[in-house]
């Protein structure tokens, strides 16, 4: 039963390391294309909010779903302390509050990923607005 909680427990803190890794390199890329952008050769309006709006919804897919999988994570370790604790019948409080606090750990992962991606996906958007304005402004004549 301790390598299913270990399985359990560095699967769900892996997998929201891998999503936070991808949600600060798309936010990364997406700055830096937005600095270098050349709204000039736009002549579609589409065309240029298809190439400012790719990945963010990736960036958003990540800021909404890491809390959930985090919170899974505590499900599954906070299952696994009960059904180790109905094993063994008597358990000291010590090991019970343990296991609690390691599940706890993957709710606060979650957040740690998706308070980020959620801050770069709105600074993005704003970014992205702004450029779309400018764009606007340069061809209404």
């Amino acid at each position: 039963m301790h390598g299913l909680k270990e399985l359990v427990d560095y699967g769900v803190i892996g997998l929201l390391g891998v999503m936070s890794f991808v949600a600060v390199w798309l936010a990364i890329e997406r700055y830096l294309f937005y600095r270098k952008v050349d709204l000039n050769k736009y002549k579609d309006k589409n065309e240029l909010e298809i190439d400012l709006s790719n990945n963010l919804s990736m960036i958003a897919t990540i800021a909404s779903n890491a809390p959930y999988i985090g919170l899974l994570g505590t499900v599954l370790g906070i299952m696994l302390t009960f059904y180790t604790m109905g094993q063994q019948g008597m358990v000291q409080t010590k090991e019970i509050m343990i296991g609690l606090a390691l599940a706890l750990k993957a709710t606060a992962m979650g957040l740690i990923v998706a308070i980020p991606a959620s801050i770069f996906y709105n600074l993005l958007i704003r970014k992205m607005e702004v450029l779309i304005a400018k764009w606007e402004s340069m061809h209404e004549n």
